[in-house]
């Protein structure tokens, strides 16, 4: 292994235990990479602040100021930033025709403008060095859309066409790869923040005899027998120090089915979709 200057330097944000950005944080750093791990709640990283391998910051991606001032202080310690990783992200379970809009703008706030405050804060300290990565995590729902998670579905559509933008010419001329991560089932704490915006719905009207499906829908990626975050990491963190890394990669359970789908004629896929959400109970009217 060479010495520490010539370790890379990864960021990676949403880092809290049992999710899939402490999985990545602990590949990368068994790959000799100096990783900084982040989170909203620095309490929720308390297995990685153990650790001195691990340099463990507080950040909320949702305020410009915690984020340029965090960025601040890595390359402040480190002089570089060579990789970030954009994982943080929240869920959103719910009808779309009642969920508020002050929930949707929340889920937007993490998972799409959360990303680009991260990706802007960094990019001109990788241009200025002509190389660095960035990793966004999207998701395979983009692909095959299905009911009560539209908001979370969306913005990772967004975040899939940022990347793509990004990644076609704007960010190539200064030597910055982007790599558009899509996973499919992982097993996660995911469900977590999908129930916690379930629970502050308001009640449900038009779609109250659907409760019950609509809250069961917040467990579907953890109830599909999903890989193990740590086999994950170990794709991903392969993949992503590749010295030519690919735009696009896609793991985990059903991310071949959703990549399929996404290539059929919409009234199959409707047809395939409805028949997959009923036989899971996610379409099934409460029971009195």
């Amino acid at each position: 292994m060479g010495s520490s200057e010539e370790m890379p330097v990864v960021l990676i944000t949403g880092c809290s235990q049992g999710g899939i950005g402490n999985a990545l944080a602990r590949e990368f750093s068994a790959k000799g990479c100096r990783v900084v791990a982040t989170s909203r709640s620095q309490s929720t990283m308390a297995d990685l602040e153990k650790d001195p391998k691990f340099f463990v910051q507080k950040l909320d991606v949702q305020s410009e100021h915690n984020v340029n001032k965090v960025l601040s202080e890595v390359i402040d310690k480190f002089g570089q930033i060579d990789v970030l990783v954009n994982n943080a992200g929240v869920q959103c379970i719910g009808p779309l025709a009642e969920i508020p809009i002050q929930a949707m703008e929340h889920t937007f706030n993490t998972n799409v403008f959360g990303s680009m405050r991260m990706t802007q804060a960094v990019v001109p300290h990788m241009a200025s060095k002509k190389k660095g990565k960035i990793v966004n995590i999207g998701s395979i729902s983009t692909m095959a859309p299905g009911p009560w998670a539209g908001v979370y579905t969306a913005s990772k559509a967004a975040l899939h066409a940022l990347t793509d933008t990004l990644r076609l010419l704007e960010l190539r001329p200064f030597g910055i790869d982007m790599i558009n991560i899509v996973p499919g089932g992982i097993q996660s704490n995911i469900s977590d923040s999908g129930i916690s915006s379930f629970n502050k719905l308001p009640e449900l009207k038009l779609y109250k005899p659907f409760q019950e499906a609509i809250r069961e829908r917040a467990f579907l990626s953890q109830n599909v027998k999903p890989i193990p975050a740590e086999t994950f990491a170990k794709e991903v963190v392969s993949v992503v120090l590749k010295e030519h890394p690919p735009a696009w990669y896609s793991t985990g359970r059903l991310s071949t089915v959703a990549a399929i789908m996404h290539h059929l004629p919409i009234s199959v896929k409707d047809f395939l979709l409805t028949k997959s959400f009923m036989k899971r109970n996610c379409l099934n009217v409460s029971k009195k």
